[in-house]
């Protein structure tokens, strides 16, 4: 008979903790966004600073996180410190975000980037290629294969902390060999350079221009600034703080890390440090490899794809297809092993069925990981997940400058608290997180507005949720 285990087996190291931020952060975006932000802002300035914007962001963030990682050393990571710095409503509403979109979207649009990415190899399993007709909705090749990788992963998973480390390890590891390789050699390969002709832009702003048909107009521009800047640039910032997201998945799983207290902050600071300095790097590169034409406009967006042509022209596509599927499965593998935890603690507050509070013998919560795998599953089949993680950028920034508010509020709350950490550059470096994030959030209210109301609905819906959750426990208690 399998035993039932009560509580988690810190198994995982620093170098771990690093692994699965770097892991979680690199999915697919670092090798498409670029085309979009250079559309969008129309100069080698203007891409390079968008990066670094949402770099020092992230950085921010992080650093700010190693405070109450060090405060609250729990599962559940995000969710407990927004409990314990408001109340459990608040952080009901970002367990149900989380569960609903945030990590599961996420989860179902990597997972649709590696089949998308295999089809360069095998046709057949991409998301051109119609399998039948549902009715509801359309089933792609591509989509089952996405829920293949889901489920496959979910299972690692189940077997136990030692085996999702593992594939962590190796594929992060993998992934940013690869990735650095393909920077060093994207300035030492290419035959032609186009860094000096793409700085000559600098910072002059613009944008791509489309036809009548809404088809964008190779090598034409229109200059903007002022009020379009902004807009441009939080637009922008939707992707790159889309590819740099996840940073934050270390902190689920406190319960397994050896010494959290200090091992969480250090490895949301070296995680994050890594993926941006990557990053910045990669764009760098892009601007060396092609000219801002075809940066702006590559094939379905996939920048990647065009550089490494450019630097291996005999198999550019394949390297990169490769990469991205080595890159987007060790991605999912974070992000699964990681979201359960929220869930697991969401049930042991009595707020989530009771069920996902428990632990199998292999001390993860088996049945988390399986509802957070149907739940990402359907939006694979959904096709929905793009759309969703536009909206979803903002309540993301959103519950993180709420969660940085919460080390101001625990401060004063709790002054005389242990605090292994104490966040960096307080209280300077929060507030002008707060601040940018603020800004990033009014703007795509005011020039995205279909990026934020279904985000902000998506959150509404679970205050009656937590009331129904509240009135069940208190049922449960008396009965």
């Amino acid at each position: 008979m399998s035993q039932q285990q009560t509580s988690f087996k810190p198994t995982l190291g620093l170098f771990d903790g690093t692994m699965i931020v770097a892991g979680s952060m690199i999915g697919s975006g670092i090798f498409i966004v670029s085309a979009d932000i250079t559309r969008n802002t129309g100069s080698a300035g203007w891409l390079v600073a968008v990066w670094l914007l949402t770099g020092f962001m992230t950085l921010t963030a992080a650093l700010s996180y190693g405070e109450l990682s060090g405060m609250f050393p729990k599962a559940g990571g995000q969710y407990v410190y927004l409990k314990e710095a408001y109340n459990p409503l608040m952080a009901f509403l970002y367990g149900w975000s989380f569960f609903a979109v945030i990590q599961t979207a996420t989860i179902a649009a990597v997972g649709v980037a590696f089949s998308k990415f295999l089809a360069y190899m095998v046709p057949e399993l991409g998301n051109e290629y119609l399998l039948f007709d549902a009715g509801i909705t359309k089933v792609y090749s591509g989509q089952l294969v996405a829920i293949a990788i889901i489920v496959i992963l979910t299972y690692i998973n189940s077997k136990g902390v030692k085996e999702g480390k593992f594939i962590q390890t190796l594929f992060t590891s993998a992934k940013l060999l690869a990735l650095f390789g393909l920077i060093v050699f994207g300035f030492l390969l290419v035959k032609q350079s186009f860094w000096a002709e793409n700085w000559e832009t600098g910072f002059t702003a613009r944008q791509a221009v489309k036809d009548v048909d809404g088809k964008f107009i190779p090598g034409a521009w229109e200059g903007i600034g002022g009020a379009a800047l902004m807009g441009a640039i939080a637009a922008s910032m939707v992707g790159s703080i889309f590819s740099s997201d996840a940073w934050n998945n270390v902190t689920f799983i406190a319960g397994e890390m050896k010494n959290p207290k200090r091992n969480i902050g250090l490895s949301l600071f070296l995680g994050t440090l890594t993926v941006t300095v990557i990053y910045v790097s990669a764009n760098l590169m892009y601007l060396n490899a092609l000219p801002l034409n075809e940066l702006a406009l590559p094939q379905d967006d996939r920048v990647a794809v065009a550089a490494a042509n450019k630097i291996f022209p005999s198999f550019g596509t394949m390297l990169i297809a490769v990469l991205i599927m080595v890159s987007t499965f060790g991605c999912n593998n974070g992000l699964i092993l990681a979201g359960a935890r929220v869930y697991y603690t969401m049930a042991k507050d009595g707020l989530f069925f009771k069920k996902v509070g428990t632990l199998n013998q292999n001390s993860v919560p088996q049945t988390a990981l399986w509802i957070q795998c149907l739940v990402a599953s359907v939006w694979c089949l959904s096709g929905k997940y793009g759309q969703l993680l536009d909206m979803i950028s903002f309540v993301v920034v959103l519950f993180y400058m709420l969660t940085i508010i919460g080390i101001f509020i625990l401060r004063k709350k709790r002054p005389e608290a242990e605090r292994p950490y104490r966040a960096f550059g307080y209280p300077v470096l929060p507030l002008l997180y707060i601040l940018m994030g603020t800004a990033f959030c009014l703007l795509l209210i005011i020039y995205k507005p279909e990026f934020t109301w279904p985000g902000f609905i998506i959150v509404l819906l679970g205050v009656p949720l937590y009331y129904i959750a509240i009135s069940s426990k208190r049922k449960n208690q008396e009965g």
